[in-house]
């Protein structure tokens, strides 16, 4: 959503928002009446482009029916871990993060307390990771991320030496990490990294401000250091692995009914705070997903 605030949002599947268009963005709701023959009044549905208002008028194609008992009626969590944050966590780790149980291996989660970190992080434990080590901006979500979501243990980056903390968290390296926020973070994992190690390169919100391509472009020093030990580090798409997000669905699904993995949410209420929450996420206020909650 911050790259739909630029003129070329990076990618080919957005396009940016425009002057004196209503903002979209996902949404979870409830059909109050419908001419399309898929749904009807009471079903659940989801976009990806709702609009910002209390009511709307959408074209049916556009919406997804949901079924309420993958998430015990709690709809919120349509927009969060069985949703797009958790496709993006579960087939990021399986895709191109290469875990192998058994195989002791390190993962390092940067943005670890948000959408998709909080997620990473349980699934790589999940998943068969020996130690999984989250980033985050804070003493509060450093102890939410290692007592309440299983992390091994947590770096605040606000406090103290990164790489340092990185090393001794890390000693036997890192094999996999979850990269949300790009920039000097980033490059103070992946010199750290094994050989053969694995970078999930899922966002770089740090540098989501500056006009550079998407994904940036890592320090000389960095770069050599991915050549060197044959770091895979490529952009990853939830929207290529189409086929599987079904399959995802309800193994995510499966999970939070079996309390194998938490689910984190920051709610505000209220449609007048959609900026207020938006800026509030930007600048890290936000513990899981981020919700503004419309109505009941």
């Amino acid at each position: 959503m911050r790259c739909r605030m630029n003129e070329d949002t990076g990618t080919d599947y957005i396009s940016p928002w425009t002057l004196s268009e209503c903002v979209d963005g996902g949404g979870v709701g409830v059909v109050e009446s419908s001419r399309h023959d898929a749904l009807s009044e009471g079903d659940t549905v989801t976009s990806f482009y709702w609009r910002w208002q209390t009511r709307d008028a959408a074209e049916g194609g556009r919406l997804q029916k949901l079924d309420p008992q993958l998430v015990n009626g709690n709809l919120s969590y349509f927009l969060g871990t069985v949703g797009m944050p958790g496709l993006t966590s579960l087939l990021g780790v399986r895709e191109m993060g290469h875990v192998t149980a058994g195989a002791n291996q390190t993962m390092v989660v940067s943005g670890a307390a948000g959408a998709c970190g909080s997620l990473a992080g349980q699934i790589g434990r999940l998943d068969g990771c020996s130690r999984v080590v989250g980033i985050c901006g804070s003493e509060q979500k450093c102890q939410v991320l290692v007592s309440e979501l299983g992390f091994t243990s947590a770096v605040n980056y606000r406090q103290g030496d990164v790489s340092a903390a990185l090393r001794e968290s890390c000693p036997d390296g890192v094999d996999v990490y979850f990269d949300n926020v790009g920039g000097p973070i980033s490059e103070a994992v992946i010199e750290q990294m094994n050989k053969d190690s694995h970078v999930i390169l899922c966002g770089q919100i740090s540098q989501y401000n500056k006009d550079v391509p998407y994904p940036p472009p890592l320090r000389k020093e960095t770069q050599e250091a991915v050549l060197r030990n044959n770091i895979t580090r490529e952009r990853f798409m939830v929207l290529n692995y189409m086929e599987k997000h079904d399959a995802a669905l309800l193994q995510l699904s499966q999970w939070v009914k079996a309390g194998q993995i938490k689910v984190l949410e920051t709610i505000v209420n209220g449609i007048e705070n959609m900026g207020v929450a938006f800026c509030s996420m930007m600048t890290g206020g936000n513990v899981g997903k981020q919700i503004v909650k419309i109505s009941d």
